[in-house]
């Protein structure tokens, strides 16, 4: 079957092009293997958060104890594990219906390349003008005896009964999320990381506030440390570290990281260069040096943040390129992160570490929460957003706070439309809401 586009792969890397290319005329096809709509709709972002959302409402009861709440709500992981489970079970088959609704020829199963424009699934082969690869990545694995005992972040998010003990190995975005919804559900959490800066891509000062929050509730970090094995015992699992250090928990996660799917693909046979650990390089067009193989998502080799829209922003360049659209390069539009911990952190565009190496160019503003009467209302007394400008426009923002969502989504905004001081006097919000409040910080 010869198609004008094949994807493999269904995240959202895929899917948010691929269903508009077959709209526009284009005879497009998709090849996945497991879940349709990839780690994020499945075993990533959207269970994370479901899980993740009594915990943020609890904060924000447990600051108002005493202003309004006399008792504190119990939280129950099964009852939650229950509710994941409506939430996300259904949203492959979803994902498939609109791939189907859309036009698109869904094949499934795992697809290896013959050559440079055809791929086989099973004993069926497919060519293609275009093939975009949208193959993503999976945890990685500590290389270390006794690693057989740990979990990874897919594990955790289908965990039937919550540990009495849980240690998770690194802080980044999935271990400092994932500890703070262990934590609030009654798990012994500690964190074991091999540097001292945990969540190194934010605000280091926000930061702290947020290591400091986890640590008044019970969560032990243990900092520069590097592991040598794991063995199981009556007492439970046992890691062994550098210079005698000893720890015995019920669960281990391996928060480690993620490395790109390229196993048994046959991309070597076609002469696809790729790296194992950072994976597909590609030019300003996302074409990989093989022409006519394009890529997009988690699996690229890029210096912007490995998350959905991203992903999304990609997969629509592709849509917008293989329809004749438009032929210029990829320009990639400022792109705000978050970790969602509680409270959380987020940020936008030039960072404040960046702009401190350059105070020529860069000047920083930081607002105090403490300060700010909307946030007393929730007893938010703490937190803040730091704002980088150059020369009259906003070029960066970083916060914490419990709205930190939705003020970075707004200085978005403003980044992106270069947007003076005269011209967010232009924008009357309601009141009071949190955008009324931090606009009136620019």
């Amino acid at each position: 079957m010869d198609f004008d586009v094949l994807f493999v792969g269904s995240g959202q890397g895929a899917y948010n092009g691929a269903i508009p290319m077959s709209q526009a005329g284009l005879n497009v096809g998709l090849i996945e293997e497991g879940l349709f709509g990839g780690v994020c709709t499945n075993r990533g972002c959207n269970a994370k958060i479901t899980l993740d959302r009594p915990v943020e409402l609890m904060r924000q009861v447990q600051a108002l104890s005493g202003r309004g709440f006399d008792q504190m709500p119990t939280l129950n992981w099964h009852d939650l594990m229950l509710h994941k489970h409506e939430v996300i079970d259904g949203l492959s088959y979803g994902n498939e219906q609109k791939l189907v609704n859309g036009g698109v020829h869904v094949i499934k199963g795992h697809a290896h390349f013959v050559d440079a424009h055809t791929l086989a699934v099973g004993d069926q082969q497919y060519t293609a003008d275009k093939i975009v690869l949208v193959t993503g990545r999976h945890p990685h694995r500590l290389d270390i005896p006794g690693s057989d005992l740990f979990h990874d972040s897919t594990d955790f998010l289908v965990l039937e009964e919550m540990p009495k003990r849980m240690t998770i190995i690194g802080a980044g975005y999935v271990g400092m999320e994932f500890a703070t919804i262990a934590n609030a559900f009654g798990s012994d959490v500690t964190v074991i990381l091999r540097g001292n800066q945990p969540l190194r891509e934010f605000h280091a000062p926000y930061v702290d506030m947020v290591v400091a929050d986890l640590r008044e509730r019970g969560v032990k970090f243990q900092f520069n440390e590097t592991l040598l094995n794991a063995e199981e015992t009556e007492e439970g699992i046992v890691l062994h570290g550098a210079n005698g250090y000893r720890h015995t928990t019920d669960y281990v996660i391996d928060a480690t990281g993620r490395i790109p799917n390229t196993q048994n693909m046959d991309w070597d046979k076609i002469g696809l260069q790729y790296d194992p650990v950072k994976g597909l390089p590609v030019n300003d067009h996302l074409e990989t040096n093989v022409p006519g193989i394009y890529a997009t998502g988690d699996i690229l080799d890029k210096s912007q943040p490995k998350i959905t829209p991203v992903a999304i922003f990609e997969s629509l360049y592709l849509y917008h390129q293989f329809t004749g659209q438009s032929d210029a390069a990829i320009d990639y539009p400022a792109i705000a992160t978050v970790a969602f911990t509680s409270p959380r952190l987020a940020t936008v565009g030039v960072s404040v570490a960046e702009a401190q190496k350059d105070p020529d160019r860069y000047h920083i503003e930081t607002a105090d929460y403490n300060h700010d009467w909307f946030r007393q209302v929730g007893n938010e007394n703490w937190g803040g957003v730091t704002l980088v400008f150059k020369g009259d426009y906003l070029v960066g923002a970083t916060t914490i706070s419990n709205d930190a969502v939705d003020t970075i989504n707004g200085l978005v905004d403003v980044i992106e439309a270069k947007m003076t001081h005269a011209d967010v006097e232009r924008l009357i919000y309601l009141f009071p809401s949190t955008a009324h409040s931090y606009m009136r910080k620019l």
